[in-house]
Order: structure tokens, then sequence, then C-alpha cells
């Protein structure tokens, strides 16, 4: 009996775990999405440090100490270059993606790491604080990259059963990143005044490890296909990626997306912007990059330290703590990875948004009282570590499968280019203003961000549908009557699980 019939009936082929999807997965995930996670981490611990470097070369220079506020705008500028350059990096997406490929553009971005590496670790010794300030932005600029590319890479390449789970990896080695930075940043480690410029010059080893590796595993073989024209290097690709010859299947599904997108070409993001067939789609990674972003898991980082000193938790062991609630955003984005398939990836983004509210809702009220109720700091750092595990398993991941998902091959840079300046400039408006809520609301704050996850969760409610086992065709359909098109379907009026279809809005 053919291994694709059961008692005379057709069933789907699922697509499995081979060492080869393995391999691309972590060595992709480890060379870009790691590094995007230990730049996010790896000068907080190691600022009183650095603060001194940036004094001591300003006296060496002038003669005289640096006045507060001048050091205070160098240091926000060497934490705020680092989101900046991440959005640069996002707009640089579609037109790298579509000139050198997923594949391609993941090795080109590795410039933007290595270089500013050796910058970071030479700071010192070229006893220039604005070396350090300049790396930022170009090594946000490769976070900024590797924050898009690498889901589109990754969500190209496995089979639909899997694209959920694998699309939550590069989170996954995001939340290890910052864990590995924590680590470091321990006083007795790297995170002190003779380490912190060898701890800042480590993130150019991932890079080079990719740069060896990745050119042994296969291009995007949707690319391939789709907008190169390849037929030939896509199926290579596919059976080197699925580890069985017959990939005739999947590369019918790419031809029909192939044929369906002939009459509108490669779309601009102008173009996406004015496209009625995908207006929910746009509106919905909008929504769902503003919600991850502006829903204060930057801020509860931020303030996470002096909810445990105001615990009572011992100045010195307060890196410790922070270590161990990376730990638990490690352990429960590993967690998402296992259940993203059974559950579906709308039902995580309810239940994260969810819990994320709630946490904060109660940690302003735990806040408001800890100086009445003595062991209501108790009850701060237990919302805090809540809210960890709430974003860990929706909000952070997620959004990053759905717009793998929600786009098919000709609008998905253009919808990453979105997503991701959407995902930074949210991530800055956070950096830049927070400060400020902070020092007028006090822990009332964390009200606006409540409101935020609260109105997220009902937009998703109501229009986000669930994608998992879904091919990018079927999707797409799935958008049809939302977006107030017609969907013709090719061969005749055939379902679409039958022959899918040609997706041609009339």
């Amino acid at each position: 009996m053919d291994e694709k019939e059961t008692w005379g009936k057709p069933v789907e082929r699922r697509g499995r775990l081979t060492a080869v999807l393995a391999l691309a997965t972590l060595i992709s995930a480890f060379g870009s999405s790691f590094q995007y996670g230990y730049n996010v981490a790896v000068i907080n611990s190691p600022a009183p440090f650095m603060q001194q470097f940036y004094n001591t070369t300003y006296v060496e220079r002038y003669g005289q100490p640096m006045e507060e506020n001048f050091l205070t705008l160098l240091w926000s500028l060497s934490v705020s270059m680092y989101p900046l350059g991440g959005f640069f990096g996002s707009l640089m997406v579609a037109p790298l993606v579509n000139k050198l490929g997923r594949k391609g553009t993941l090795l080109f971005n590795n410039v933007f790491s290595i270089v500013p590496a050796v910058m970071m670790g030479v700071s010192e010794i070229a006893k220039s604080y604005e070396i350090v300030i300049v790396a930022r932005f170009i090594v946000g600029i490769c976070a900024g990259l590797s924050s898009n590319v690498v889901p589109m890479y990754l969500g190209e390449l496995a089979p639909k059963n899997l694209r959920g789970a694998l699309g939550i990896i590069p989170q996954l080695f995001i939340t290890i990143g910052i864990l590995c930075a924590q680590v470091l940043g321990i006083r007795h480690i790297l995170g002190n005044s003779t380490g912190w410029t060898l701890m800042l010059g480590l993130t150019g080893i991932p890079a080079v490890l990719e740069l060896l590796l990745l050119p042994f595993f296969p291009e995007s073989p949707r690319y391939m296909l789709i907008q190169r024209g390849d037929e030939e290097t896509a199926q290579r690709a596919l059976q080197r990626l699925r580890g069985w010859e017959d990939v005739e299947e999947e590369l019918s599904e790419m031809r029909l997306e192939d044929q369906s997108e002939k009459a509108e070409g490669r779309l601009s993001v102008l173009n996406l912007l004015s496209q009625p067939s995908l207006r929910w789609q746009l509106v919905s990674i909008v929504v769902m990059n503003m919600g991850q972003q502006l829903s204060g898991v930057n801020a509860i980082y931020y303030y996470a330290d002096s909810i445990y000193a105001s615990a009572g938790v011992k100045q010195n062991d307060i890196q410790y703590v922070t270590v161990g609630t990376g730990a638990v955003n490690v352990f429960m984005t590993i967690a998402a990875v296992f259940i993203v398939e059974a559950s579906g990836r709308r039902l995580l983004l309810l239940i994260g948004f969810g819990i994320c509210c709630t946490a904060c809702v109660l940690l302003t009220a735990a806040l408001s009282l800890q100086n009445s109720v003595f062991w209501m700091p108790y009850i701060s750092i237990i919302c805090v570590i809540i809210y960890v595990v709430g974003h860990a398993i929706g909000p952070s991941p997620i959004p990053y499968v759905v717009t793998t998902e929600m786009f098919r091959q000709s609008a998905r840079p253009a919808a990453f280019m979105v997503a991701g300046s959407v995902h930074w400039l949210s991530n800055f408006t956070v950096g830049l203003v927070f400060p400020f809520m902070e020092r007028g609301l006090g822990p009332y704050s964390f009200i606006i961000f409540s409101v935020i996850c609260l109105l997220t969760l009902v937009y998703i409610w109501l229009v986000v549908p669930e994608t998992k086992n879904k091919t990018f065709l079927e999707i797409c359909q799935m958008f049809a009557s939302r977006n107030n098109v017609e969907i013709k379907l090719g061969d005749g009026d055939l379902p679409l699980k039958e022959k899918g279809p040609r997706a041609t809005a009339l």
C-alpha cells in the first residue's frame, strides 16, 4: 500500500523534523536571534562601570569631570541607539530578502554583528565612548534584520504542521540570549570594571559560527521557486529538508501560489497598504506587534530591580533573582514550542495577553500597598513572574509566527518590514516614555499597560483566526470575507483543501 494512502483513501503526509531542518533552525536562531536577546540585556549589569569609563575618558580629554546631565544623555544614547538601529534594520528587510534571499540576508547581516563586536571590544583601549554608541546602533541594525528574517526563513522551511513550533524557536533563542547576558553580567564573572568590554564583544561569536555553518544549508524553497523561478533548486532543497524524494505535493501548492501572484507581482510597502485583500492581515500584525511591545514587557524588566529591592532582596542578590526571572522566561518559551501546534496560535495569544493584563492590575495594587502591608512586596515579585510567564507563552513568540502565516510570498517581505518597524518603534517609545510615566504616575503606570493588553486581547478575539495546520493559501481565503473580496478557486469549483485557490482578488 502506498504510504500516502490508507485503505484506498489519500491522506495528507505530515512533515517531520529532519536533521537538516533541525540544524538549519538551530544555526540560524543561534547565529541571529540569540544576538538580539543578548544585546538587549548585555549593558544592564555593567552600566555603572561603563558610565565610569565614560567619565574617566572625558576627564582625560578635557581635564574636568563630565556634567551629570551630559553623562545621562550619553547613557540614554547608548541604550536607545539599539532599538533605533533595530528600526532601521527593519526598513532594510524587504529589499535585502528579495535581492539576497532569506539565507543570503542572514549571512550578510553578520557584518552588522562582527564589526560592532570588535568596536565595543576595543572601545576601552581606544578610550572612546563614541565607539560604544555607534556600535550599539550598528548591532541594533543586526537585531532589526534578524528579528524579522529568521522567522520568515524558518516559516518557509518548515512543513505546515511544524511551522508554529519552529516559528517560536527564534523567540526561544532571544530569551536564551537575555539569560546568558544576565549570567555573564554577574559581578564576579564579567559584569565588572575589567570584563565589560569582553562581555560586549562576545556578541560576534554567534555571528562567526553562523557565517561558517549556514552556507551548507538550503535557501528557502519558496523563495527559489516563486521569486527566483528556480524549480530544480527548490525541489532539491525540499528533498533535503523533508527527508524523502516525493515532494510534488508541496511543489504543487507553491506553483498555485505562484500563479495566484503573477498578476500582483512583488509587493512594496505602499502596494501592501493599498491591497484590499490584505487589509485585515496588515491591521492584525500592526495591532499584535504594538500590543507585544506596548504591553509593558520592557517596563517590567526596567522596574524589576526596584521591586525586588522593596521586597527586601539584598542589593547584591538582585542580580541572581533577575537571572532566575530570565530562566523562567526561557522555560515558558520552551513550553510554548511544544504546545503551540496542539493549542494553536490564537489561544496562546488570548491566554498570554489575559495573564499580562491581570498581572499588571495586581502589580499596581501590590506596589501601591507595599509600604503599608509588610507581605505585599512578595506579591509584587509573584506578579512580575506571572507577567513574564504570560508574555513568554503568547505575546512574545506568536506575532512572528502569525506574520509569516498571514501573508503569501509576494507580500511577506513588505509585511515583515511593516511589522518590524512597528515593533522597534514601539520598543523605542516605551524606553523613552516609561521613565517619565513612572515618575508621574508611579505604580499606576501599569494600569495603562493592562488596558493595552485588554484591547489587544479583544481585537485578537474578534478578528484573528486560528492558522495552525493551514497552507498560506487557505489562510488567505479565511480573510477573504472580512476583507470583502472574492476568492476565485482554480480547477473548477473544488474545495480549497482539495485543489487550493488561485486566491485572486476580484
